[in-house]
């Protein structure tokens, strides 16, 4: 990806696309489930770093 590239030339990835068409509620609904997802990774990560200094 070019950090030159102008703000006219929009991007045509999946995502892109999502963040340029999806409703509010949409966004919402799928940013939730990252965030649950993500806390549910970075506990077990923690988790399992704290049994390895045990």
């Amino acid at each position: 990806m070019n950090p030159f590239k102008s703000r006219s030339e929009k991007v045509k990835s999946p995502f892109a696309e999502f963040i340029r068409n999806a409703k509010a509620v949409e966004k919402k609904r799928v940013y939730t489930a990252v965030l649950v997802e993500a806390t549910k990774r970075q506990n077990e990560i923690m988790v399992a770093t704290e049994e390895k200094s045990v």
